[in-house]
């Protein structure tokens, strides 16, 4: 079922999906179709092509690399774009360095469609800034791995700004699994701006129980430039009913400024094939005070 948000917690979310097309002992591409049907109270109702993604993988000894082009909207004049490009170099003590375009390490709703147990997201993009879709990050980022610890730091800038000292940002992760079926998150990022700058923290944690997985998420944004100081969370149940049918019920709420955003979700999911899966979903919102509802369909070929 869609478990992949279990592969990319245990990353420092620098890596492409485990699953891949192996062309040679070196090069490997991967990659995935989404597209949807939405209606929402509050949006237009629309039918289309959402996402798609080619990533390429390549590997030369302690040396990989990973190109990911995508269109986060297919029907739009965007086109093709580059999401992540990088390169890491891994020593043998388990520390590795990577230059690049990359996504954050924070957040249990990261990466793309195909690691998501339901259609939308918990939040709004404020807090999504895991979502390499939304934001992209250009720097080094530097990673140790040992046994059931991993911890990542990010010297970065946001993509397409100028660098200089008000725009270096700072991004530390820690990842534990020593616990049997626990996995914990942590991270604190800094961004700078002229008008202030803005501190995330974020706080996530799995446990599997049979064939129930439970998810839980805390986030805090301190916006100096706004004066605003956010917080988000989530509590997310997915649950594998056989082999083929599962089902994803998740309430969450956030703070959109002066606003508070809630969010309850049922989204059973189904895998017509071993690549093709659909997600139906239905969500009641309430935005200060304002119910809005939307039920979607989403289908995702993955390979």
């Amino acid at each position: 079922m869609k478990n992949k948000i279990l592969a990319l917690l245990a990353t420092l979310g620098l890596v492409a999906s485990a699953s891949a097309v192996e062309i040679n002992e070196n090069l490997s591409i991967n990659g995935f179709i989404d597209g949807s049907y939405a209606d929402q109270d509050s949006a237009t109702e629309q039918i289309g092509i959402d996402e798609v993604e080619l990533n390429v993988i390549v590997n030369a000894g302690s040396v990989s690399g990973e190109l990911h082009v995508d269109t986060e909207d297919a029907d739009s004049d965007s086109g093709l774009s580059i999401e992540q490009v990088h390169f890491t170099y891994t020593m043998d003590n388990g520390l590795s360095v990577t230059f690049g375009r990359y996504g954050s390490a924070l957040g249990l709703e990261r990466e793309d469609p195909a690691g998501l147990y339901t259609f939308s997201r918990a939040y709004n993009d404020a807090f999504n800034f895991g979502n390499v879709d939304a934001f992209s990050r250009e720097g080094v980022a530097l990673g140790y791995s040992t046994g059931d610890l991993s911890l990542g730091l990010s010297i970065d800038q946001e993509n397409d700004e100028n660098l200089n000292n008000e725009d270096i940002n700072f991004e530390i992760s820690a990842s534990y699994t020593g616990i049997e079926n626990l996995s914990l998150n942590v991270g604190w990022r800094t961004e700078s701006a002229d008008a202030g700058d803005a501190d995330y923290t974020n706080i996530n944690a799995t446990y599997s129980v049979g064939k129930a997985l439970i998810g839980a998420e805390w986030s805090n944004i301190d916006n100096e430039a706004t004066g605003n100081d956010d917080d988000a969370y989530l509590i997310l149940v997915d649950y594998d009913f056989t082999d083929v049918l599962g089902g994803a019920i998740r309430y969450s709420e956030y703070e959109d400024g002066a606003n508070e955003v809630e969010m309850f979700t049922i989204a059973p999911n189904y895998a017509l094939t071993d690549s093709l899966g659909v997600i139906l979903e239905y969500s009641d919102i309430e935005n200060a005070g304002v119910d809005d509802d939307l039920l979607a369909v989403e289908l995702t070929y993955t390979f």
